[in-house]
């Protein structure tokens, strides 16, 4: 008996082959199951690679909220690489592609939002590092260290902690600072659960830290909580009283 082949693009008909789709119409007009397939470019053993695409989209489905993501394209992506590798049709290597697809996504988003970040908005930081911090499993910490003028020095992730806390260090803030000569600091880090809404510890290590920072004569200019799509300034918010020196 002859073993079922895996299917491939070219076993849809014409008119639904997601490459050709896209030449003759562009990119925006495919679904997500279509985009999907174009990166797998081949299905299982009887079953076409839209359809492994569009089950791999419907398992997610179910995951998003857990995930902290929106839709189920977004859901897939941020999947644990070893649980994304279990997918049928999916596999490790189209797996590692698919995180590799979501870096790129994610560093695309950051440099766009550099062209236009304003270190002296809140808002603006929190868009910059919006798409890399939001979906984190864990609390990290991240700083941003600026010269007198206002320019970005170091991008500095220092701590990473366990789903629910990270530790920071207020040494290695400091010891970071005088590393790359910087005057001024904002510092960021992210809430598992979505919601940025600051802890007591969260706003005591706010006022630690401008306190060391005053000493050292590092300003702190900002802590932002990163949440789902939205964040919390302890600037904004009272808890840090800082003039605007860039």
């Amino acid at each position: 008996m002859l073993q079922e082949k895996n299917l491939t693009m070219k076993d849809l008909p014409e008119s639904e082959r997601p490459y050709e789709k896209l030449e003759r119409l562009g990119p925006g007009v495919l679904s997500d199951a279509e985009l999907l397939a174009v990166l797998l470019r081949s299905g299982t053993r009887g079953e076409r690679v839209t359809e492994v695409a569009s089950r791999a989209l419907a398992a997610a489905s179910a995951a998003a909220h857990t995930a902290g993501a929106n839709d189920p394209l977004s859901a897939l992506l941020l999947m644990p690489l070893e649980e994304l590798s279990k997918l049928r049709g999916i596999g490790r290597v189209h797996a590692i592609q698919l995180k590799a697809v979501l870096e790129i996504s994610i560093r695309i988003a950051s440099a766009k939002a550099l062209e236009h970040v304003s270190f002296q908005d809140p808002a603006s930081v929190a868009d910059f590092c919006m798409e890399s911090m939001r979906y984190l499993e864990q609390e990290t910490v991240r700083v941003l260290y600026f010269n007198n003028r206002g320019m970005l020095l170091a991008d500095k992730t220092l701590s990473v902690g366990t789903i629910q806390q990270a530790l920071v260090c207020t040494r290695d803030i400091m010891a970071a600072a005088m590393a790359c000569k910087a005057v001024y600091f904002i510092i960021l880090h992210n809430h598992p659960s979505g919601d940025p809404t600051p802890s007591r510890e969260d706003i005591e290590t706010t006022q630690r830290l401008a306190e060391a920072g005053q000493l050292m004569e590092v300003r702190l200019l900002d802590h932002i909580v990163i949440g789902n799509g939205i964040y919390y300034s302890m600037k904004e918010h009272g808890h840090l009283h800082v003039q605007d020196p860039l």
